[in-house]
C-alpha cells in the first residue's frame, strides 16, 4: 500500500543516489551531530579568529574548514527524522541530518564559502535571513540564482559585514519547505571576542507544524491552525533546560520562523534587550522586559544577570502555544453534568472517560491511550507533580556551584526551607 510514510522513504532514497560521490569527493565532509537530538555544549574555535560561541536548544553548531583565506562549511538539504519529543518522530526536511539544520557560527569579516547539497526529491535554495551580501548570492530562486535541483551542490561565497544573530532558511517553494522545518540559525560573532561577551550563549528557532494525532508527516498546506508548537522542533518535556551557574552573565537569541508572533516570557528575571533584527541594541538604549515579542522573520536577544537561584519557567505567554497536538477540536465542557451519560457509554465502551467538566487539569494526570506517535495535550512533571505543559516551554536552571563550561542538567531545584508556597492552615 502507497502511504505517506512510504513515499517520504522512497523519496530519500532517490534524491540521495542522484547526488554523485565523485561530486562531492574536493568538498568539505558534512558534519552530522553525535548527540541526537540533545543539546551539543559549545565547541572552540580550532582554526580562524578566536570567538565565543553559543549553545544550540536541541542542536549544535556545524565545523568548518579553513582554505585559502576561506572558511568553508557544507550544508546538505535532505529528508529527515526528528524527534519531537520521546514518543513521538516526524518525517520533515532539514539539514544535515536534523531539523533545524546546524548553527553556523562565524566572525565578523570572515569571508565564508557555503556549499549546499540537494537531496530532496525537489529544487531548493538558501537565503541568509539578514546578511548583508551581493545579490547573486541571496539565495532567491529563479530572482537571484538558478534554482539547485536534486542532486546538485551551488556555492555561495560573501563577507561577514556585521556580528549579529541571523537565521538561513529556503526561498523555493517556501510553503512546503519552510513547512517541512527547513531552517537553521546564522551567528556572526564581533571581531573582539570581548565585545558584548557573556558566560553563557544560547540560541534556537521558533517554527511549528500541524501533525495529525497518529501521522508523522506535517500538513504543508495549513496557515493558522497549528497544533505543534516547536523551539528547534521539539516540543516541552522534549526540549532540553538551560543550565546556568548562579552569577553567569547570560544571553538568549531566537528567530521566528512560525506563522504568527511569540512573546517570549521568563520568569523570575527581569533582563534587557540586548539585540534585534537590525544588529545590536547599543548599551545606551537597550530596555528592560520581562516579556518581549518576536514577529514573525524577526530575531531577537535578551541576557541577564543569574543572581537568583532556581528553576525559572521559560515559554511562549500565548497558552495555547504551551499545548501539544490534541489542544484542537476539544469542545468546552466546563460545568456540564454529564456523569449520568457516562455510565451509560461505559457500558458499551468500558475504557471510555469523560473530560473537561471541570477544566482540563485532571488531564495532566491521566494516562490515556493515545494514538501511536501522538504526544498528550498536557504533560511532564515536576517536582511537586504534573506540569501541564507542552510546546514552547523549558526551564533555565540557575544554580550555584556549576561549572564554567557545564551545561548538564543539574535535577531540580532543592528550595531553601521557607521558601516554598504552603497549604493554609498549617497541619
Amino acid at each position: 500500500m502507497l502511504t505517506r510514510r512510504t513515499l517520504f522513504a522512497a523519496a530519500s532514497g532517490i534524491a540521495a543516489a542522484a547526488v554523485s560521490r565523485s561530486a562531492l569527493a574536493s568538498l568539505p565532509e558534512p558534519a552530522y551531530a553525535a548527540t541526537g537530538a540533545s543539546t551539543a555544549p559549545p565547541a572552540l574555535p580550532g582554526s580562524g579568529r578566536p570567538f565565543n560561541p553559543v549553545v544550540t536548544l536541541n542542536g549544535w553548531s556545524a565545523p568548518w574548514r579553513m582554505k585559502d583565506g576561506w572558511k568553508e562549511f557544507h550544508l546538505v538539504a535532505e529528508p529527515v527524522v526528528r524527534e519531537i519529543a520521546p514518543g513521538m518522530k516526524a518525517n520533515l526536511w532539514g539539514y544535515n541530518g536534523q531539523s533545524p539544520g546546524p548553527t553556523i557560527e562565524a566572525v565578523e569579516g570572515d569571508r565564508v564559502r557555503l556549499f549546499v547539497t540537494n537531496k530532496l526529491p525537489e529544487h531548493t535554495t538558501i537565503h541568509w535571513h539578514g546578511q548583508i551580501l551581493p545579490s547573486g548570492m541571496d539565495g532567491v530562486g529563479g530572482l537571484s540564482q538558478p534554482h539547485i535541483k536534486p542532486g546538485e551542490t551551488y556555492v555561495y561565497e560573501f563577507q561577514l559585514r556585521k556580528s549579529g544573530t541571523f537565521m538561513y532558511h529556503p526561498h523555493a517553494d517556501e510553503m512546503v519547505q519552510m513547512a517541512m522545518g527547513m531552517m537553521g540559525m546564522f551567528i556572526v560573532h564581533p571581531r573582539d571576542p570581548n565585545q558584548y561577551r557573556v558566560d553563557r550563549d544560547f540560541v534556537f528557532l521558533m517554527n511549528a507544524y500541524e501533525i495529525a494525532p497518529g501521522a508523522a508527516t506535517p500538513k504543508v498546506v495549513e496557515m493558522t491552525n497549528f497544533n505543534l508548537w516547536t523551539w528547534n522542533s521539539r516540543v516541552f518535556p522534549g526540549i532540553d533546560a538551560l543550565p546556568v551557574r548562579l552569577g553567569d552573565r547570560v544571553r538568549i537569541r531566537f528567530g521566528n520562523l512560525t506563522m504568527t508572533n511569540h512573546p517570549i516570557h521568563l520568569h523570575g528575571y527581569d533582563f534587557a534587550v540586548t539585540g534585534t533584527d537590525g544588529g545590536w541594541v547599543p548599551p545606551q538604549a537597550r530596555w528592560p522586559e520581562v516579556t518581549i515579542d518576536c514577529p514573525v522573520g524577526a530575531m531577537r536577544a535578551f541576557e541577564f544577570d543569574a543572581v537568583h537561584p532556581g528553576d525559572w519557567a521559560f515559554h511562549c505567554h500565548k497558552s495555547h502555544h504551551t499545548m501539544n497536538a490534541m489542544g484542537h477540536d476539544v469542545p468546552t465542557m466546563i460545568g456540564v453534568d454529564h456523569h449520568g451519560l457516562a455510565r451509560r457509554i461505559v457500558s458499551l465502551i468500558p475504557d471510555y472517560m469523560m473530560m473537561g467538566e471541570r477544566g482540563m487539569a485532571d488531564m495532566g494526570e491521566m494516562e490515556m491511550e493515545l494514538p501511536e506517535n501522538t504526544l498528550p495535550m498536557m504533560t511532564g512533571s515536576g517536582p511537586f507533580g504534573p506540569l501541564e505543559m507542552g510546546g514552547m516551554f523549558t526551564v533555565v536552571k540557575v544554580r550555584e556551584g556549576l561549572g564554567r563550561n557545564d551545561y548538564r542538567d543539574p535535577g531540580w531545584y532543592r528550595h531553601p526551607p521557607g521558601s516554598v508556597a504552603y497549604k493554609w492552615p498549617k497541619t
